[in-house]
Formats: C-alpha cells, sequence, structure tokens
C-alpha cells in the first residue's frame, strides 16, 4: 500500500508548527491588495498578522484568490513522484472553488499517475474547522490507515465539528459575500455581536446574537459545552484575527471555566479567511454534536 499524503490549503489556517508536527502540507491561494497579488502564507510572524488585520482596519480591503491550478499541480506532482497517494481536504465549496479546481486536475493526474489515489474532499467547513479535519486525516495517515479509509472517515465526520465564531460586525463578511445581505443587517445594530456557525451546507450562516463583546465570548463558550462530545479527550482550537492579549486570555480562562477540555491551542486566524471575517474575529472549534442547522431554517 502507498503511503498517503495529507495536502490542505490556505483556509484551514494550521500553523507550521501543526503542519510538521502531523506531516501535512499546503496550497497556497492568494491575497490580493493594490494589485499587487502574494501567496496566503500561514508561517506569518505576529508583526505580520498586525500590519495585515491593521490594512483593514484602515478602511482598505484585500481579496483573495482560490488556489491556482498550476499550484494544485506542484504539490500533487511532488508527491506523486515519490509513490504517495493523496488526500486532499479544501475549504467549503460554498467559500471557495478550490476543491473543484483540484477535483478536474486530480482525474487528469491519475491517468498519468497510474494506481495512485487522489482523493479531494470538500471539508464543509473552513479555519480551524477545515484543519482539525486534516489533523485527524494525518494521524490515520501516520497510523497506517489507506486513501480510500482516510476519505471515508474525513466524510463522515465533515459535520461533526462545531465551529462557534464572533466578530464585532459582519461587515467584511458581507463585503465577501459570505453571508447574505439579510444576515448582515442584525449584525450592525448597536452593540450587537453576531455568532457565526459553519451549516450543514458549509455556508458560513449568522446563527444568534449577543450584546456586547463579553457577553459573545460567553455565547460561544455556551454553545460549545452544550455540544462539545467527550472534551477530556480533546484539543480545542481558539483562532483569533489579531485580538489583543486580554481578550484571548479571557477567552481562555471563560473555556477553562466551563469546559473540561485536555488542551486549548491558540493560533492566528490566516490570511484567507481573515480578509473575509475582517480584525478581531474570534472563534473555537471542536468535535460535538452533528451540525444540522441550515440557513434559511
Amino acid at each position: 500500500m502507498n503511503k498517503v499524503q495529507i495536502i490542505t490549503d490556505s483556509c484551514s489556517d494550521l500553523t507550521p508548527e501543526l503542519m510538521k508536527q502531523y506531516g501535512i502540507d499546503y496550497a497556497q491561494m492568494r491575497t490580493v491588495y493594490e494589485g499587487e497579488e502574494k501567496p496566503a502564507d500561514l508561517a506569518w510572524t505576529p508583526t505580520q498578522v498586525h500590519e495585515f488585520y491593521n490594512i483593514i482596519r484602515g478602511g482598505k480591503r484585500i481579496t483573495t484568490t482560490q488556489v491556482p491550478v498550476e499550484e494544485f499541480q506542484r504539490i500533487f506532482e511532488k508527491y506523486l513522484e515519490q509513490g504517495c497517494d493523496i488526500v486532499y481536504i479544501g475549504c467549503s465549496g460554498k467559500q471557495s472553488g478550490s476543491v473543484n479546481t483540484a477535483s478536474v486536475l486530480a482525474k487528469k493526474l491519475k491517468e498519468q499517475y497510474k494506481g495512485s489515489q487522489i482523493f479531494c474532499i470538500d471539508s464543509l467547513n473552513a479555519c480551524m474547522g477545515e484543519g482539525i479535519l486534516v489533523i485527524e486525516a494525518a494521524k490515520l495517515a501516520q497510523n497506517g490507515n489507506s486513501a480510500e479509509e482516510i476519505n471515508d472517515v474525513i466524510l463522515e465526520k465533515r459535520k461533526d465539528v462545531n465551529e462557534y465564531v464572533t466578530v464585532h460586525s459582519l461587515d467584511s463578511l458581507r463585503r465577501a459575500g459570505r453571508v447574505k445581505g439579510s444576515a448582515a443587517f442584525f449584525g450592525n445594530l448597536m452593540g450587537v455581536k453576531p455568532i457565526i456557525i459553519a451549516d450543514l451546507n458549509g455556508e458560513q450562516a449568522a446563527f444568534k446574537k449577543a450584546k456586547g463583546r463579553l457577553n459573545s465570548f460567553k455565547e460561544i463558550v455556551g454553545l460549545m459545552k452544550a455540544n462539545i462530545i467527550r472534551p477530556e479527550e480533546q484539543t480545542l482550537y481558539l483562532v483569533h484575527a489579531d485580538c489583543s492579549e486580554e481578550e484571548v486570555k479571557q477567552l481562555r480562562d471563560l473555556i477553562r471555566a466551563e469546559i473540561p477540555v485536555k488542551d486549548i491551542y491558540t493560533s492566528y486566524i490566516g490570511p484567507i479567511i481573515g480578509a473575509s471575517i475582517g480584525p478581531d474575529a474570534v472563534g473555537i472549534f471542536a468535535y460535538g454534536q452533528r451540525v444540522t442547522f441550515k440557513t434559511g431554517d
């Protein structure tokens, strides 16, 4: 059986440390600012993070592109040449066309590399919701599971990922077309903070609202507490878009007080998700009750 290489994309927001630990590689999307296109590199420093989000705070917009087909070609052939099978886990198809691009290319490459398997999975998630599925797949690969076995497990677990995110407003998401205009409205009322989840179909959905920043933190922690399964066996992932150290600590303390998780891993929301969601967003991710909510219900 061939060795299996797990590949993701810039939307997974995995840190270099996590990718090294689990043997994961990723295909880079692109950011575009003032006409200059750059790879969406997840190995960025706190200074670079702060500079990035300050551009958006200043009222300017950073746009993004999906993974170019040439980038998929490069990274897929890198591992096919080594005799590996590939499982690519990408951002929700509701938010990026990258999975479709990868799937078309995979069909061509399987004809060229006879006997190799390439599975392209729509994670139905983004950010660390995508990332924890990628980690799950990498653990299975390290344990000797085949590409087909990994594909089956991840397809089954996609909607067991629980995402609870809060932002100061939905302006950035609305401008990027990530939420509907009607949903954006209540996020702009005085002091109201929207709570966002990934719905059944992988849409970013404005799910609830809270009055004030602290209450929005309490709300996302309460939702996770109500839905997480076997927290003592899990690492909970906390990601943020250049929030203050005080706010991050405040949220970590709330989690520790309410949910007996094994560990909390804290990192930044990366450039692709960050360009859409805007500065000061914060989210928590873990496995929990199966997601059944659908936008419009």
